[in-house]
């Protein structure tokens, strides 16, 4: 979903701004678009198509693998990780993951995030694999190929804009559950176009 916003963090690096102006802008935004009874922020994750922004900054490369952040085993357990003393009783009750995505840095002309339908995804289209840190264990989904796959994109996103991306649900009751995804290389950029930059929080929605 893409949403028109705007912030007021003049400063996407400033850990504190993120804290004390972009968490509450957050909040109230999924809760106005969801109807979530309480949201939690828990992460945020600056990403850059430049391997000198990169060096400079705490930054990370976009993703160009086709995947999901989340199975319902690490979403559960992300939960307990971030939540530890209310995690069984709010897994009660049904929660989401939603990601926050947006440009900090100019109109988005290259690696753009595409979004795949969850309509068209067959039963074996989804494996779950586990990804191994240095000091947590995780679990995303990946897709198989399959030319019924159909795709989408924002293009020329803009600071102004956000795109929330649902990467878990708890709900098992026919609705959409997860959001497969992938940063790509769009053939309609301009060779000299500017590197992405750009910054996805996620937060928990509790209902």
């Amino acid at each position: 979903m893409l949403m028109p916003h705007n912030s007021a963090v003049a400063d996407f690096s400033d850990d504190a701004a993120l804290a004390d102006i972009y968490e509450p802008e957050i909040d109230r935004l999924l809760r106005a678009v969801t109807g979530a009874r309480r949201v939690h922020v828990f992460d945020h994750t600056r990403r850059a198509a430049s391997d000198n922004l990169r060096r400079n900054r705490t930054m990370r490369e976009p993703s160009s693998v086709i995947h999901n952040d989340y199975t319902s085993w690490s979403a559960e357990k992300r939960l307990a990780e971030m939540l530890p003393h209310e995690a069984a009783s709010l897994s009660a009750q049904r929660f989401a993951i939603v990601n926050v995505w947006r440009s900090i840095a100019g109109t988005v002309e290259t690696m753009p995030l595409a979004f795949c339908d969850s309509t068209t995804l067959a039963d074996g289209d989804i494996v779950e694999v586990t990804r191994q840190a240095r000091d947590r264990t995780g679990q995303i989904q990946m897709a198989y190929y399959n030319p019924a796959h159909r795709w989408g994109y924002f293009p020329h996103m803009t600071p102004d804009e956000v795109a929330l991306i649902k990467t878990y649900d708890s709900a098992v009751d026919g609705r959409n559950r997860f959001t497969i995804h992938t940063a790509f290389a769009d053939p309609a950029s301009a060779p000299d176009a500017p590197p992405r930059q750009s910054i996805e929080s996620r937060a928990f929605l509790f209902f």
